[in-house]
């Protein structure tokens, strides 16, 4: 699965983990908790499952598969906000972020890289409705380690 240069950049920094108590970070690695590839992998082998017919998590987006056009997803909140890459096979380096709020259903696109979507999460409390910045939760980071916070 091909990654974002930022988002390479973010991973090798600060690995997986949660950033002002309420936003999880997806890394890459083996231990790390926050495993952005077996997260992947795991959400690809459900969608051809079958199960549930063509029900989508993501809808009305699929998973991305390897040639084609997809969402993968590297981010969270504990209000269940979501935050993936839209990617297409045919659109290489192009890495628009979408993002939808606890209410499913309704999608944000942005075309702007991880580390700035990341950043304006973070910091800017009028980037609405995911700027967290308003709550006051100050800027930490904590790392994931086993399913564990450490």
């Amino acid at each position: 699965m091909p990654l974002p240069e930022d988002y390479k950049e973010l991973a090798e920094a600060f690995g997986g983990g949660v950033f002002s108590e309420s936003v999880y970070f997806m890394g890459c690695g083996a231990g790390v908790s926050f495993d952005l590839p077996a997260q992947w992998r795991a959400g690809l082998s459900a969608a051809r499952d079958g199960t549930y017919g063509s029900v989508s998590a993501a809808g009305p987006y699929d998973e991305y598969t390897p040639g084609g056009k997809g969402v993968v997803t590297w981010g969270s909140t504990e209000w269940a906000d979501q935050y993936c890459w839209l990617i297409d096979a045919e659109r290489p380096g192009h890495w628009p972020v979408l993002a939808r709020s606890h209410d499913p259903g309704h999608w944000y696109r942005y075309d702007m890289s991880t580390a700035e979507f990341l950043h304006r999460v973070l910091a800017d409390a009028d980037f609405l409705p995911f700027g967290i910045a308003r709550y006051d939760l100050g800027a930490t980071f904590l790392p994931g380690s086993d399913g564990r916070p450490l």
